[in-house]
């Protein structure tokens, strides 16, 4: 909702004159309907306002309240509203246009430090108390919002982005050799597992889930909630389940919708945000509202080439649920003057750091764009849906059974599933047998086994010794997941512990809904919801020869059945990628050869990979390579070496 900085001085002396308007200033490239500060001798707090629900109209922040002696600023949306009113006794004629900043205060006062743990939202605000003149802070659990930080000479600085930062006296651009060892050592979109770092020296963060405090000149930091399965939900019979599903999933939806703009969605043609979407259009009729979606779908001269169970344009996917649900205005851009190389510097001016996901980066900037353009508040999504609501892996379920001895059950459940998915069964079930006893099938068969593919290392091999990378990614308990063998509830019970799995999706939506005034809200990560789903038993979420079957059940008369039992085709995002990119090919293999080339990027990259991957494809530009490891690479390679040339 809004943009907000902090200066404190620990020892409590007078802060610079000037410098708390000078901080503001760096956030005047963010749209905002309010900005406004407030300052003490020693604390500064700033807000470059956006107005999204109905109680933030005409909201001033920072705001001061003299009977509590307590100031806040504050970036947050609090979804469980009713529940705080009713733990703080807040009068009801007090609770509808109370707005967020002063609910925090009040749970603030309730409960003090232990305040965060009450919370349901998207959130990243400090409090000043000026009863023992300290500070408290505290981020979402998954980072939805941003909180850098830097320190110098006993100045403490917070702010919503970087750059402001950045521009303190003593705070210079010097890069973090930390970071970018994790950022180009880690083979997928995460970028660091060290949670405090940046890409800079100076700046730091605070880590998502995390709380801070500044008392008796010290800043001290505490983790106060870590997201694990609780005690099994034990209802008697299917039915009951879907109703409670749809009781949690109905009320984390509708707490999202809270907006006094348009509300949108971005749909694609699967359950996850198909099944927001069909709540949400529900709920907004009764308020006499219309739902706008926003899709992507690939250029008309793109040639699918995806496989059988992969579909690239998923329109007429879309169309079926948005013609069943109703109460949609459905719209389909396919970007044709946009692809990943043309939005890299747009990308790294808005993310202040580089960046991997270069396959997706055109059509999510252009959905933003567009839901922007129809004066949108919220963009709803379902991007954790895979770990929560359509959680359900059917084949490490049977798997499951198989070293259980559960015969009877696994028989039933295969052939269901063979006879759903119109599979060869002798090839399913071996596939089941490796998945069962990865160990044995290996041993037993005389053909080699087909291993898990070799990521080429991106990062110097130099440079991740001299930086101690790999031993340090070990010492956090990071492993490159997704090879075959691994135990798939072990990987979904790490989403969720470990924090650095999923900062970068909370840092795309904070900083691109800065940038647009339109905040995105996915009710498939609500904490709600999260723990509801990690309480369901396992042999809810695979049924009948369906996986993800607790939400095709429970969307029963929300989705239409080509949609809620589809198990045979998948959309995939970004399929066209690389033929977006044919019409400049020999720019960006220009760009790649100076990449190669360049002195200053071979203390960072592996140019012997890179060289590699650019005799690979420099002859050969394949759309199908648009996810191979060579181009990959490349595209990384290029982006990082982009950032530090231009911003560092």
């Amino acid at each position: 909702m809004s943009a907000i900085c902090c200066l404190h001085h620990l020892q409590s002396q007078p802060l610079p004159t000037g410098l708390g308007p000078a901080l503001m200033e760096k956030l005047a490239h963010y749209p905002a309907d309010s900005i406004d500060s407030w300052q003490e001798r020693d604390v500064f707090l700033g807000c470059h306002g956006q107005w999204i629900t109905p109680e933030a109209r005409d909201e001033k922040l920072p705001r001061y309240d003299r009977d509590l002696q307590l100031a806040i600023t504050s970036d947050a949306i609090i979804d469980n509203r009713s529940e705080l009113f009713a733990k703080l006794q807040v009068p009801a004629a007090e609770r509808g246009g109370m707005t967020d900043s002063r609910l925090l205060l009040l749970a603030y006062r309730r409960w003090g430090q232990e305040m965060a743990e009450h919370l349901v939202g998207d959130f990243a605000f400090i409090i000043w108390d000026g009863r023992d003149r300290s500070l408290f802070g505290a981020r979402d659990f998954s980072g939805t919002r941003n909180l850098y930080f830097a320190e110098r000479n006993g100045l403490v600085a917070f702010c919503t982005a970087i750059r402001p930062l950045l521009s303190l006296p003593g705070i210079d651009r010097e890069l973090n050799e930390g970071w970018i060892s994790e950022f180009l050592a880690i083979p997928i979109t995460t970028e660091a597992v060290d949670l405090f770092s940046s890409v800079y020296k100076h700046v730091r963060q605070i880590p998502p889930a995390h709380c801070f405090t500044i008392s008796g000149g010290q800043l001290t930091f505490r983790r106060y909630i870590t997201i694990r399965p609780g005690e099994s939900l034990k209802l008697k019979s299917n039915e009951e389940y879907e109703e409670a599903f749809r009781d949690v999933y109905r009320e984390a939806i509708s707490s999202k919708l809270r907006t006094f703009r348009e509300v949108g969605a971005n749909l694609s043609g699967g359950l996850d945000s198909g099944s927001v979407v069909s709540f949400a259009a529900r709920e907004l009729k009764e308020q006499n509202k219309t739902l706008h979606t926003f899709s992507y779908v690939p250029l008309e001269d793109f040639q699918d080439w995806t496989p059988r169970s992969r579909v690239a344009n998923e329109r007429s996917l879309i169309q079926e649920t948005v013609g069943y649900v109703g109460n949609i205005r459905d719209r389909y851009f396919d970007f044709p003057d946009m692809n990943p190389l043309s939005e890299v510097d747009e990308w790294l001016d808005m993310m202040e750091t580089p960046y991997k996901f270069y396959e997706n980066s055109f059509w999510m900037k252009g959905i933003y764009e567009q839901a922007s353009q129809t004066n949108a508040g919220v963009l709803l999504t379902g991007s954790r849906g895979n770990w929560t609501v359509s959680w359900g892996p059917v084949m490490d379920y049977q798997a499951g059974l198989m070293r259980r001895f559960r015969w009877f059950k696994l028989y039933r459940e295969f052939n269901m599933y063979s006879n759903n998915l119109g599979a060869n069964r002798s090839r399913l079930y071996r596939y089941l047998v490796k998945k069962a006893y990865p160990g044995l099938a290996k041993r037993l068969s005389r053909a080699p086994q087909e291993e898990d593919p070799i990521v080429p290392d991106l990062i110097n091999p130099e440079f991740a010794k001299r930086t101690n990378v790999y031993e340090r990614l070990e010492q956090y308990g990071y492993d490159f997941w997704g090879q075959s063998s691994q135990d798939v509830y072990e990987v979904r019970r790490k989403q969720f512990e470990k924090l650095y799995y999923w900062t970068i999706t909370g840092t795309v939506g904070c900083k691109q809904s800065l940038r647009h005034k339109l905040w995105e809200r996915d009710a498939t990560n609500d904490l709600r919801v999260i723990r509801f789903c990690l309480s369901v038993p396992q042999d809810q979420f695979v049924q009948n020869g369906y996986g993800r079957s607790l939400i095709r059940r429970s969307t029963s008369g929300y989705l239409p059945d080509s949609i809620r039992l589809n198990q045979k085709v998948r959309g995939i995002q970004g399929a066209d990628g690389l033929h977006r990119i044919l019409p400049m090919w020999p720019a960006f293999i220009g760009e790649a050869e100076q990449l190669v080339a360049d002195p200053e990027m071979k203390d960072f990259l592996n140019m012997q990979e890179l060289t590699k991957a650019l005799e690979a494809v420099k002859h050969s530009p394949d759309p199908k390579r648009v996810f191979d490891t060579d181009f990959r690479i490349l595209m990384r390679g290029l982006i990082f070496r982009r950032f530090v040339r231009k911003h560092a």
